[in-house]
């Protein structure tokens, strides 16, 4: 298998995951857990280690303070997570899930993994792209290229179905972001027709409906109000997660929380029933969000609800029967689940990766913008340039004018959403165009060019025709980072991971050790009988020798002690076989797995062995904003 594959990421709110495709068909990578979730936290431990999925995920009950979920919701923005008076950005943050998933699937596969495809809400703007693409490098992967993620869940299930036409609705509810999509799929062409979707709703949603619901029966019961205290809401919050899980297999679940809360009387419990209906009453009002963006999207793409031929759920949160109530409700239809709900994003990604590589042919994705693009004209209006759900790449051009006389300097302020003001639209960055001739408002020919790429990456031109004097950028948002800033995070990151590396390397030797600790005792506790004095000293002072070693950090010591007890475990076996009587013991021996023979054919003995794999968008409008 070669390093040149593309792998796809799925980096999620609350788990991400990563695929690659294998004989022609996509699978997920387990993690060095052997989970196919890698939980999307971060954290950072007393004496400063960072630590990076499932691993931070549990010490987020005990060290919320110094633990960071969620960190999707912040993409594209400047919030900012501090611990230790050391300061992160989103991307910083994602970077290390990023290299979390990135390293376990090189061990997995046994080869680096350089190049990915990593997937977005459709409803992303520029910023949040950007800043996702920012992530990926910071974590050492060439992005070859962002897609959406309902995008990719229509890759995924139509990889065997490409002759087969069919419209097919994707109603992604994830941890933290919601889209719906209409695509037409056929003859080996995925054309996106709309997207609508609602950036700040997800599972995550339902999470805090059920905590919020807790906390008030608590402070009911005890007049203790448990959101003063972190700890206890981060137990809350893990239990609200559990809960919702739950109850999209049962009818009622029992949440239980001991010692939640303390008063002057003593220790206090939470112990309440939570029903099924109790938690679609408290959520109801978030089922009916996901209503609106379906019917946008299904308006934008021209087509009504009997068109649709299959609803593809995607994301766990669509496991919730109320959801999946609701989707029959909508489009009459029963939604498809045929494919894992979370792995369906990863899978297309990888689709989308080993297109782009060649390995899969005759097969083209016709991707579309999710927020309308322009800049600001006089009066602070919005004017749009490209329209939302066009396809892309695109570039279009549109011709301005001054709004003054003698102007000649203009800011092009260029915006992203769907509000008629500016004010209210997304503001991705301003540019100036110098060095206009002075001329009388209105004579000026103003060119602007917006030009998307595969990515939905933003870039801006604006030339002055009479000179052909012309600036060009990539929209460069205060909240997205300089090359600079990501060569120095990405520095950062390689420091990091030659600690990790380390840390991994020092967890292999202890963990070897153990076992063949373990070993020794076992072999001194059942043949003991048949070892000399000599033979059991020289196996107990290398038993002694090693747990001496791990009491140490010296790697090399404990390798070398390990060695040691090896060697007289397997002399206690040699022997065993050239003593007279000891066919015996070499029974004995081979049953218990200690005869060389065995050991070897099982790859546990020798220096070979030691360090083996197991280390193991023309007409004249006024610019509002020139300055003379």
């Amino acid at each position: 298998m070669s390093s040149s594959k593309i792998v796809g990421i799925d980096l999620g709110t609350t788990n991400s995951l990563i695929s690659i495709v294998e004989g022609g068909q996509p699978i997920a990578i387990p993690s060095a857990e052997g989970d196919y979730l890698f939980p999307s936290v971060v954290g950072f431990s007393r004496s400063g280690e960072r630590l990076v999925g499932s691993v931070a995920k549990r010490q987020a009950i005990s060290n919320p303070e110094r633990t960071i979920i969620s960190v999707k919701r912040h993409m594209g923005t400047d919030f900012r997570f501090t611990c230790d008076e050391k300061s992160h950005s989103p991307q910083e943050i994602s970077a290390m899930i990023l290299q979390k998933v990135k390293a376990d699937a090189e061990a997995y596969l046994g080869f680096p993994v350089e190049k990915a495809v990593i997937t977005v809400p459709a409803y992303f703007n520029d910023s949040e792209r950007q800043a996702t693409k920012d992530a990926g490098a910071i974590a050492g992967l060439e992005v070859v290229r962002i897609i959406n993620e309902p995008t990719a869940s229509c890759l995924a299930y139509g990889l065997d179905k490409t002759e087969k036409q069919e419209t097919v609705l994707v109603w992604d509810l994830g941890g933290g972001t919601f889209d719906v999509s209409v695509l037409d799929l056929g003859g080996g062409v995925f054309q996106v027709k709309a997207t609508a979707g609602n950036n700040r709703l997800g599972g995550d949603d339902w999470d805090q409906r059920i905590m919020d619901w807790l906390v008030e029966e608590f402070k009911k019961q005890f007049q203790i109000d448990l959101r003063t205290d972190r700890v206890a809401m981060q137990r809350l919050k893990e239990a609200s997660e559990q809960a919702k899980i739950r109850l999209s297999q049962e009818t009622s679940t029992h949440i239980k929380l001991p010692f939640i809360a303390a008063d002057a009387s003593g220790p206090k419990h939470l112990d309440v029933e939570l029903s099924r209906s109790k938690f679609q009453e408290l959520t109801h009002d978030l089922v009916e969000k996901t209503v609106e963006p379906a019917l946008t999207a299904l308006e934008d793409a021209g087509m009504s609800k009997s068109e649709i031929d299959k609803v593809l759920l995607v994301g766990g949160s669509t496991r919730m029967p109320a959801i999946q109530d609701k989707v029959r409700s909508l489009f009459g239809i029963e939604p498809s689940k045929e494919i894992d709900p979370d792995k369906v994003v990863a899978l297309g990604a990888a689709v989308q990766g080993a297109v782009l590589s060649g390995e899969v042919k005759d097969m083209v994705l016709l991707d579309v913008t999710s927020l309308s693009l322009g800049i600001e004209t006089v009066g602070g209006v919005f004017t749009k340039l490209i329209e939302r759900n066009t396809q892309i790449p695109v570039a279009k051009t549109r011709v301005f004018t001054t709004a003054a006389d003698g102007q000649t300097v203009v800011e092009v302020h260029v915006l992203q959403g769907e509000r008629e003001l500016a004010a209210h639209n997304k503001s991705l960055g301003r540019f100036e165009l110098r060095n206009i001739p002075p001329a009388p408002r209105g004579v000026p020919q103003i060119e602007v060019t917006f030009d998307i790429d595969v990515n939905g990456i933003v870039n801006v031109a604006a030339k002055d025709l009479a000179t052909n004097n012309k600036q060009k950028i990539v929209i460069q948002s205060p909240t997205n980072l300089t090359q600079e800033e990501i060569n120095a995070m990405v520095k950062d990151a390689a420091i990091y991971a030659e600690e990790d590396a380390k840390r991994r390397t020092e967890s292999q030797a202890r963990n070897k050790a153990n076992i063949e600790l373990d070993t020794a005792e076992r072999q001194l506790r059942e043949l003991g009988e048949q070892m000399s004095f000599e033979q059991q000293k020289r196996l107990r002072d290398a038993i002694e020798r090693l747990r001496g070693s791990l009491q140490t950090y010296d790697t090399e010591k404990i390798k070398e002690d390990t060695k040691v007890l090896q060697d007289a475990m397997y002399a206690v076996s040699t022997e065993a076989y050239m003593s007279v009587g000891g066919e015996k013991a070499r029974e004995a021996a081979e049953k218990s797995g200690f005869a060389p023979t065995a050991r070897a054919a099982a790859g546990g003995g020798g220096e070979a062995g030691a360090e083996g794999g197991a280390e193991e968008p023309s007409d004249q409008d006024l610019f509002g904003w020139f300055q003379q």
